[in-house]
Protein backbone atom coordinates (compact mmCIF):
# COMPACT_ATOMS: atom_id res chain seq x y z
CA UNK A 1 0.00 0.00 0.00
CA UNK A 2 1.38 3.35 -1.13
CA UNK A 3 1.86 6.02 1.49
CA UNK A 4 -0.15 8.64 1.99
CA UNK A 5 1.76 11.25 0.07
CA UNK A 6 2.73 9.31 -2.96
CA UNK A 7 -1.00 8.37 -3.29
CA UNK A 8 -1.92 12.30 -3.30
CA UNK A 9 0.67 13.16 -5.64
CA UNK A 10 -0.77 10.60 -8.11
CA UNK A 11 -3.90 11.78 -7.49
CA UNK A 12 -2.98 14.69 -8.19
CA UNK A 13 -1.06 14.13 -11.53
CA UNK A 14 -4.56 11.91 -12.57
CA UNK A 15 -6.34 15.17 -11.90
CA UNK A 16 -4.03 17.23 -13.98
CA UNK A 17 -4.33 15.00 -16.92
CA UNK A 18 -8.05 14.76 -16.63
CA UNK A 19 -7.73 18.39 -17.18
CA UNK A 20 -5.72 18.49 -19.58
CA UNK A 21 -7.79 16.14 -21.98
CA UNK A 22 -11.15 17.07 -21.40
CA UNK A 23 -9.76 20.62 -22.94
CA UNK A 24 -8.01 18.78 -25.50
CA UNK A 25 -9.12 19.39 -28.87
CA UNK A 26 -6.88 16.30 -29.90
CA UNK A 27 -4.36 14.03 -28.61
CA UNK A 28 -1.89 10.90 -29.55
CA UNK A 29 -0.70 8.07 -27.68
CA UNK A 30 2.80 7.20 -28.95
CA UNK A 31 5.33 4.41 -28.22
CA UNK A 32 8.77 5.52 -28.46
CA UNK A 33 10.97 2.80 -27.30
CA UNK A 34 14.63 2.91 -29.14
CA UNK A 35 14.65 7.09 -29.85
CA UNK A 36 17.92 8.97 -29.30
CA UNK A 37 18.07 11.55 -26.72
CA UNK A 38 18.72 14.09 -29.44
CA UNK A 39 15.61 12.96 -31.31
CA UNK A 40 13.36 12.83 -28.81
CA UNK A 41 15.01 16.38 -27.80
CA UNK A 42 14.07 17.41 -31.48
CA UNK A 43 10.60 15.84 -31.10
CA UNK A 44 9.90 18.40 -28.18
CA UNK A 45 11.09 21.26 -29.70
CA UNK A 46 8.67 20.44 -32.66
CA UNK A 47 5.74 20.11 -29.96
CA UNK A 48 6.68 23.18 -28.59
CA UNK A 49 6.51 24.90 -32.06
CA UNK A 50 3.36 23.38 -32.64
CA UNK A 51 1.56 24.53 -29.12
CA UNK A 52 1.30 20.71 -28.87
CA UNK A 53 2.10 19.22 -25.40
CA UNK A 54 4.13 16.01 -25.12
CA UNK A 55 4.95 13.95 -22.05
CA UNK A 56 6.08 10.40 -21.30
CA UNK A 57 3.24 9.42 -18.65
CA UNK A 58 2.99 6.11 -16.93
CA UNK A 59 0.33 3.76 -18.44
CA UNK A 60 -1.44 3.67 -14.96
CA UNK A 61 -2.12 6.88 -14.32
CA UNK A 62 -2.74 7.63 -18.17
CA UNK A 63 -5.76 4.77 -18.06
CA UNK A 64 -7.20 6.48 -14.90
CA UNK A 65 -7.02 10.17 -16.77
CA UNK A 66 -8.45 8.18 -20.14
CA UNK A 67 -11.52 6.00 -17.79
CA UNK A 68 -12.38 9.51 -15.95
CA UNK A 69 -13.02 11.21 -19.47
CA UNK A 70 -14.67 8.48 -20.64
CA UNK A 71 -12.17 7.35 -23.10
CA UNK A 72 -11.62 3.61 -22.34
CA UNK A 73 -11.38 2.24 -25.71
CA UNK A 74 -7.69 3.45 -25.37
CA UNK A 75 -7.06 1.06 -22.16
CA UNK A 76 -5.50 -1.63 -24.81
CA UNK A 77 -3.11 0.54 -26.00
CA UNK A 78 -1.36 1.15 -22.69
CA UNK A 79 1.18 -1.17 -22.63
CA UNK A 80 5.20 -0.58 -22.82
CA UNK A 81 6.65 2.60 -23.24
CA UNK A 82 3.93 5.41 -23.81
CA UNK A 83 4.25 9.28 -24.53
CA UNK A 84 0.93 11.54 -25.13
CA UNK A 85 0.65 14.46 -27.24
CA UNK A 86 -2.34 16.69 -26.54
CA UNK A 87 -2.72 19.94 -28.23
CA UNK A 88 -6.03 22.14 -26.52
CA UNK A 89 -7.03 24.43 -29.77
CA UNK A 90 -5.46 22.53 -33.07
CA UNK A 91 -6.85 19.17 -33.83
CA UNK A 92 -4.26 18.76 -36.57
CA UNK A 93 -1.27 19.71 -34.89
CA UNK A 94 -0.78 16.60 -32.90
CA UNK A 95 -1.36 14.22 -35.96
CA UNK A 96 1.12 16.08 -38.15
CA UNK A 97 3.61 16.33 -35.73
CA UNK A 98 3.37 12.95 -34.16
CA UNK A 99 3.34 11.31 -37.86
CA UNK A 100 6.35 13.55 -39.49
CA UNK A 101 8.50 11.65 -36.76
CA UNK A 102 6.29 8.13 -36.94
CA UNK A 103 7.50 8.42 -40.79
CA UNK A 104 11.40 9.86 -39.86
CA UNK A 105 11.78 7.12 -36.83
CA UNK A 106 9.98 4.21 -38.38
CA UNK A 107 10.08 1.26 -35.83
CA UNK A 108 11.42 3.35 -32.60
CA UNK A 109 8.39 5.52 -32.62
CA UNK A 110 5.42 4.14 -33.50
CA UNK A 111 1.48 5.47 -33.25
CA UNK A 112 0.01 3.18 -30.87
CA UNK A 113 -4.34 5.55 -31.10
CA UNK A 114 -5.53 8.98 -30.88
CA UNK A 115 -9.03 10.67 -29.75
CA UNK A 116 -10.53 14.22 -31.00
CA UNK A 117 -12.89 15.51 -29.57
CA UNK A 118 -13.44 13.45 -26.68
CA UNK A 119 -14.03 10.67 -29.87
CA UNK A 120 -11.38 7.48 -30.40
CA UNK A 121 -10.12 7.45 -33.43
CA UNK A 122 -8.35 5.09 -35.76
CA UNK A 123 -4.64 4.97 -36.69
CA UNK A 124 -6.02 5.82 -40.50
CA UNK A 125 -7.97 9.00 -39.61
CA UNK A 126 -4.56 10.29 -37.75
CA UNK A 127 -2.47 9.73 -41.02
CA UNK A 128 -5.30 11.54 -42.90
CA UNK A 129 -4.99 14.51 -40.40
CA UNK A 130 -1.48 14.66 -40.46
CA UNK A 131 -1.70 14.90 -44.23
CA UNK A 132 -3.97 18.44 -43.85
CA UNK A 133 -1.31 21.11 -43.92
CA UNK A 134 -0.93 24.17 -41.33
CA UNK A 135 -3.78 26.20 -40.51
CA UNK A 136 -1.64 29.24 -42.03
CA UNK A 137 -0.78 27.17 -45.09
CA UNK A 138 -4.95 26.42 -45.67
CA UNK A 139 -5.43 30.48 -44.71
CA UNK A 140 -3.32 31.45 -47.31
CA UNK A 141 -4.36 29.22 -50.18
CA UNK A 142 -7.86 30.73 -49.49
CA UNK A 143 -6.81 34.11 -49.54
CA UNK A 144 -4.94 33.32 -52.73
CA UNK A 145 -7.98 31.45 -54.34
CA UNK A 146 -10.27 35.00 -53.24
CA UNK A 147 -7.79 37.45 -54.37
CA UNK A 148 -6.60 35.25 -57.84
CA UNK A 149 -10.01 36.85 -59.47
CA UNK A 150 -8.78 40.83 -58.52
CA UNK A 151 -5.34 40.13 -59.65
CA UNK A 152 -6.36 38.78 -63.09
CA UNK A 153 -8.04 41.99 -63.71
CA UNK A 154 -5.64 44.03 -62.56
CA UNK A 155 -3.02 42.59 -65.00
CA UNK A 156 -5.81 42.59 -67.85
CA UNK A 157 -6.15 46.31 -67.30
CA UNK A 158 -2.23 47.00 -67.23
CA UNK A 159 -1.48 45.13 -70.08
CA UNK A 160 -3.88 47.47 -72.20
CA UNK A 161 -3.03 50.38 -70.42
CA UNK A 162 0.85 49.06 -71.83
CA UNK A 163 -0.06 48.69 -75.38
CA UNK A 164 -2.37 51.83 -76.05
CA UNK A 165 -1.00 54.28 -73.81
CA UNK A 166 -2.47 55.77 -70.93
CA UNK A 167 -4.94 58.03 -71.05
CA UNK A 168 -4.04 59.40 -67.67
CA UNK A 169 -0.62 60.33 -69.79
CA UNK A 170 -1.97 61.85 -72.51
CA UNK A 171 -4.25 64.07 -70.85
CA UNK A 172 -1.39 65.20 -68.92
CA UNK A 173 0.40 66.38 -71.12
Amino acid sequence: MPNAKVLSEKQAIVASLTEKLQGAAAGIIVDYKGISVAQDTALRADCRQNNVDYAVIKNTLLRFAFNNVGLKELDDQLNGSTSLAVCQNDPVAPARVIADYAKKLGDKFEIKGGFMDGKVVSIETINALAAIPALPVLQAKVLGTMLAPISSLACVLQQIADQKGAPAEAAAE
